[in-house]
């Protein structure tokens, strides 16, 4: 089992940034290797993903939104699988995200690939929202 984990500070206000984060629409868009996210009935979000070494993947997940907090949390169906985003203002447009994933499948010694999905999350996020405009549609 492993933790990972990183943090980036984005030019954005807090609320609009978690606004466009929390809608689960917008997964793809910058979670690395997910290629299609659904609402489903409750918490539930259908998902489609590309494996490194090209495959596709479809799954069930939950995602849950705290609005209050700022905070979305997941996690595959079954467990051994889950992570959360914290959006926190850190001046009047400056907000930072942080990710952290949590999984029973492998070692923080054995993949190095989970840290790269949740560094290319983050920078994903920071390239979207100021360099793309993605908050301005």
């Amino acid at each position: 089992m492993a933790d990972f984990t990183g943090t980036t500070t984005v030019d954005a206000a807090d609320d609009v940034l978690f606004a466009y984060l929390s809608d689960v629409h917008n997964l793809p868009r910058y979670f690395a290797r997910m290629t299609s996210a659904e609402p489903g009935e409750g918490n539930e979000v259908r998902t489609t993903a590309a494996l490194p070494d090209g495959s596709q993947v479809e799954g069930r997940a939950w995602f849950e939104v705290t609005d209050e907090t700022r905070h979305l949390a997941w996690g595959s169906e079954g467990g051994g699988y889950h992570g959360y985003l914290d959006v926190r203002a850190v001046g009047d447009d400056r907000s930072e995200v942080e990710v952290h994933i949590h999984t029973e499948r492998v070692t923080e010694d054995t993949d190095g690939s989970i840290q790269g999905g949740v560094d290319e999350t983050l920078a994903a996020i920071k390239q979207l929202v100021e360099r793309a405009g993605a908050l301005d549609s």
